[in-house]
């Protein structure tokens, strides 16, 4: 009898679930409810033809030469401030153009600090670099420090503040700019009232320029009121280009969110995030035009793709199941299938074929190679992930700079820049490709933001978890510093990668801003993420409250 039951122990022993590593993700706090959605396609015909005639007002206003210079780039600022300036290009850039070539800077002497800071924001924004010089006068000849006067202009230094988030490296008075108002703009902001409230409020929680553009849109609608009606045609265009865009973007949703739940993810892989919404919003902040329509659903795909993957790392497969998947996704061949474990191999299938259909739509265009490029990102990171789960299995941390050669890649940066570029057209050329593969410093900024701005958020909830892979670990292991140290230290790489970026987007540049826009608004976008909380994990304030915004309430016509 004993000898049967020690049996039955070893046969349960042997049988028996293994130990894996779950991190009990929050549900969705969305369920089903952007799968309800009907496109009506005569309302947003209805839309596009509505915007022609305030399109064509603006346009004339924009080219007018009569115009003070001033006052153009006031109206050009608030263009781009409100998600337009994609309508204006050529014009807006002939403009500029122009205006740039007459800089003097002396004609700055009696300008204002708020009319100097628009016109430094217009400028940057657009890719010309006028100098930072233009803020000198504002500075005391004595102390070299800035002249206390300024602190009782809010609107001032308030565009003094965003004007100082476009600074590249050595701009030191810009550096010192962004200390001195930030200081100033809190110790007021709680005396302020109405719009110029909650435009202070808004630019000390995210300045425009870390933002997501789409929800930067709408709140300059919402505080700027007064600007944006300086114009009837400004403000009808935005009203009716909102209302457009979120047509289009709800029905972009609800056929991500349809695929989702047809591919039944959530049945096969129980374990991971579910998050579609938020994924879809990340898509969306790298590019809301209209024209990347396809681009969005294409890049939602991939990325919701990694996010199985990921968690599957992450908080559910063993180390000899990590091994076993990586293989398989370095192989990409269906004959795989039999060496993976039966829970992941839906996912493996459905993986393989998407990717299939997908070089087998671009092929007939001749533009294959940005999805293989995708796809070879793809098993970038599952080798990288191995690493990872190594490293946690043997109880091993990196140093610092073992770390980060791994960690931009387990970023997941590569992968989502690169399916971004997948459904993006034309522009994406043989060249533009080769351009990414070469790594330029840009996207090597954008990767470090992505990577470090992550860390710095998540790691304390990976290290409970037993997740020794973390870019603070490793650098205080490195450096034999403190936390707060390592921290620290971190958020001024993280600082001077932003200035680099700024300097990538400026005026020549390498390639389009087309091409640098995904780059850029990634960075923006693991900002939005990741500032104040693993807002990924859990959705519970910024994303949802951007979802809210754009999804869920309407623009008030």
């Amino acid at each position: 009898m004993a000898a049967v039951d020690t049996n039955a122990t070893i046969q349960e022993k042997t049988t028996a679930e293994p130990v894996r590593p779950l991190a009990n993700f929050p549900p969705s706090v969305w369920g089903d409810r952007f799968l309800s959605f009907t496109l009506d396609n005569s309302e947003l015909e209805g839309y596009a033809k509505a915007m022609e005639a305030p399109k064509e007002e603006l346009r004339r206003l924009i080219v007018d030469q009569t115009m003070d210079s001033n006052k153009k780039l006031s109206l050009i600022y608030s263009v781009h401030r409100l998600g337009l300036t994609y309508l204006f290009l050529q014009e807006i850039e002939a403009q500029l153009d122009k205006i740039f070539k007459e800089f003097n800077l002396q004609d700055y002497d009696e300008v204002d600090l708020y009319t100097t800071s628009i016109n430094f924001q217009v400028f940057r924004h657009l890719g010309y670099k006028l100098p930072c010089d233009v803020f000198n006068k504002f500075k005391d000849n004595t102390s070299g420090a800035f002249k206390e006067d300024i602190s009782t202009d809010v609107k001032g230094m308030l565009g003094l503040y965003e004007s100082s988030q476009l600074r590249t490296r050595g701009e030191s008075i810009l550096d010192e700019a962004s200390s001195f108002t930030e200081t100033k703009l809190k110790s007021v902001v709680n005396n302020l009232e109405g719009n110029l409230a909650q435009q202070v409020l808004q630019s000390l929680r995210r300045p425009f320029h870390q933002g997501m553009p789409m929800v930067e849109a709408r709140l300059y609608f919402s505080n700027y009121s007064e600007e944006c009606a300086t114009h009837e045609c400004l403000l009808k265009l935005a009203k009716l280009h909102f209302s457009y865009l979120e047509l289009q973007q709800k029905e972009e949703l609800r056929i991500v969110s349809k695929w989702w739940k047809d591919m039944r993810f959530q049945e096969t892989t129980p374990y991971i995030r579910d998050r579609v919404p938020e994924i879809y919003l990340w898509i969306l902040g790298l590019y809301f035009e209209p024209r990347y329509s396809l681009a969005r659903i294409i890049a939602t795909k991939i990325t919701l793709f990694l996010v199985v993957l990921d968690d599957t790392y992450d908080a559910y497969a063993t180390i000899e199941e990590i091994r076993l998947l990586t293989d398989a996704i370095n192989r990409w061949d269906m004959s795989a299938m039999e060496q993976i474990p039966e829970y992941i191999r839906p996912f493996y299938k459905i993986l393989l074929d998407e990717y299939a259909e997908l070089e087998k739509q671009l092929a007939i265009e001749g533009r294959a190679k940005s999805v293989i490029a995708s796809k070879e990102a793809f098993q970038d990171i599952a080798r990288g992930y191995l690493e990872e789960a190594e490293w946690t299995n043997s109880g091993y941390v990196a140093s610092f700079p073992e770390y980060m050669k791994n960690g931009l890649i387990t970023s997941a940066y590569n992968v989502i820049s690169k399916s971004a570029l997948v459904g993006m057209g034309d522009i994406v050329s043989e060249n533009a490709l080769a351009w990414y593969e070469s790594h330029p410093k840009t996207l090597q900024a954008s990767e470090l933001i992505s990577r470090l701005q992550d860390d710095v958020m998540t790691y304390q909830f990976e290290r409970e978890r037993g997740q020794s892979a973390t870019g603070v670990d490793a650098y205080i292991k490195t450096y034999g510093v403190s936390e707060k140290e390592a921290i620290d230290e971190l958020k001024i790489m993280i600082e001077n990668a932003w200035k680099d970026i700024n300097e990538g987007c400026l005026k020549p540049r390498e390639v389009s801003m087309d091409l640098l826009a995904p780059i850029l608004n990634l960075a923006r976008m693991i900002d939005v993420v990741y500032r104040y909380d693993d807002g990924f994990t859990f959705p519970g304030k910024t994303m949802k409250e951007y979802i809210t915004l754009l999804f869920v309430g309407s623009v008030s016509m």
